[in-house]
């Protein structure tokens, strides 16, 4: 079944495109004039299983119109690519970036898909070198090719580790540069950036992503706003999320809504000082 026929068997996401682009938004849609703030990110800026996401909560506490770009298993490639998307963005009063994983995005290892920024193409002949016993053809999706390469062997696996930390914040800039004007970098997780305590099995997003990654940005973004979800929080807006049993597996991976509300409360003053 297609993920968008699945969400709407629960939660109606009014799904829409903008323009050309090929990529699909949580609606209504709205249109790109007068004052706006542009939302880029994943799954939680786009809202799974959560009746308001924060952009919606920002733009009723500050009056300034939210257009929720959010996109599920989008990576950086796709909102780099799209002119359309760039376009609006351009012509935000500003634009807010969810920190999205590294291992979701080509790079001189490997390609993925330009839009569905999860699917994992194929592999460049300097990964074959390093893995020379890996068959490739195995792996649909980054999170398992990455999980496999570093299980394989650890220490090749920091080659590759290091190329994607190093592309994310040059494709970053690019993408910040394009955008151009104000932008709000929004780091969105259960856990701080670089937290030497993380799990090994690389389930944690955004993947790969340290402090010094982020502080690297903070020169070419307005503001840097960092939210860390706790567990009591997560917890008390379970039973406010939106699922059917067969979605319960991926609605246990957001954040929910008590954490969209506080993102909301921390978006909405920096927004006010920035612009308003």
């Amino acid at each position: 079944m297609a993920f968008e026929n699945l969400i709407q068997s629960t939660l109606d996401y009014f799904p829409c495109r903008y323009g050309k682009s090929k990529l699909l938004f949580r609606g209504p849609k709205r249109r790109p004039v007068g004052d706006y703030a542009a939302y880029l990110g994943g799954a939680e800026t786009y809202g799974r299983f959560v009746e308001m996401p924060f952009s919606t909560l920002v733009e009723h506490e500050t009056g300034l119109k939210s257009i929720n770009l959010g996109c599920v298993n989008v990576g950086i490639d796709a909102y780099s690519t799209d002119r359309m998307l760039l376009d609006i963005c351009k012509e935000a009063k500003l634009t807010v970036i969810q920190t999205m994983g590294a291992q979701n995005m080509s790079n001189r290892y490997y390609a993925v898909h330009p839009r569905r920024n999860d699917r994992f193409l194929h592999a460049s002949s300097q990964l074959k070198a390093i893995y020379g016993d890996v068959d490739f053809t195995d792996f649909n999706f980054t999170r398992h090719l990455m999980t496999s390469l570093s299980n394989l062997s650890p220490e090749k696996f920091e080659i590759v580790e290091q190329e994607l930390k190093q592309a994310w914040v040059g494709r970053m800039q690019g993408l910040i540069d394009r955008i151009g004007g104000k932008v709000i970098l929004l780091w969105l997780s259960d856990h701080a950036p670089g937290d030497p305590t993380l799990r090994s099995d690389l389930n944690d997003e955004p993947m790969f992503i340290d402090r010094a990654m982020i502080t690297a940005l903070s020169s070419v973004t307005t503001s840097v706003v960092e939210i860390v979800a706790t567990q009591d929080e997560i917890m008390q807006g379970r039973d406010e999320m939106v699922f059917s049993d067969l979605e319960e597996p991926a609605a246990e991976e957001m954040l929910g809504p008590v954490v969209h509300r506080r993102v909301a409360d921390a978006l909405s003053e920096v927004i006010k000082k920035a612009v308003l």
